[in-house]
This record gives structure tokens, sequence and C-alpha cells, in this order.
């Protein structure tokens, strides 16, 4: 009976063979080479660099929103008024980091938030 029926199914469906498919990525999809330990030392800088932004960005505006609420108590005012002032210095100590590193670019080449490079001391870096 199972002989019967794998021949009635192989007459109905065709005998299917196997193939090799070669699945290929778009070519917008870049490469694996192009990722390197320059480009993730570069990357992680300007990681760190957007996420000190945001933090001091959002703990001055919560430091403005504190000194709305203090409602003329003055522990709280000044609690607030450290709290803008400590947010001020640490955007004014990332912007300074920011031009410190640009200036680095501009003297001596060095690019540090967009394709550092390790040096090598057995010739030229590529």
């Amino acid at each position: 009976m199972n002989n019967v029926l794998n021949r009635v199914g192989s007459a109905i469906l065709g005998v299917v063979y196997a193939q090799e498919i070669a699945i290929q990525p778009p070519d917008s999809a870049g490469t694996l080479n192009t990722i390197t330990v320059e480009n993730l030392i570069s990357g992680t800088i300007t990681l760190v660099f957007i996420a000190a932004s945001l933090v001091f960005f959002f703990m001055l505006v919560a430091g403005g929103i504190k000194w709305m609420m203090a409602g003329g108590d003055k522990e709280k005012a000044g609690e607030a008024r450290s709290q803008l002032t400590s947010a001020l210095i640490g955007l004014i100590v990332i912007f300074l980091a920011w031009a410190i590193s640009k200036l680095l670019e501009t003297l001596f080449g060095v690019n540090i938030l967009g394709g550092f490079r390790i040096p090598n001391f057995f010739g030229p870096a590529s």
C-alpha cells in the first residue's frame, strides 16, 4: 500500500531535487571588513560625547524645572541652582573636549571622532 501511495505521490507532485542557492547580500549592505578597531574606538568616543551631552542637557532642564517649582523655598532653590551649575559645567567640559579634538585634527591630522588610526611602528598606517 505504501509503495502505491509513494508512486501516486511522485506522479502527482513530480520529483524534487535539491539545488544550491547562493544568497548574496545587497550591494548597499556594505562589508564586514570595514569594521576595524579604529572605527570602534571613534564610534565609542562619539557615542560617549553624544550621551554625555544629552545627560547634561536633561540635567539642565530638570534643574530649571526644580527652580520654577521651588516656590520661594530657599533650600529647594539652592539645590536647583547647584544642579543648574553642575549641568552647565558638564556641558562646557563636553564642548571643550570636542573643541580640543577638532583642534588636534586641524593641527596634527589626528581625526579622533571619525577615522581614528592606531599608530603603526612598522610602516605607514593603512
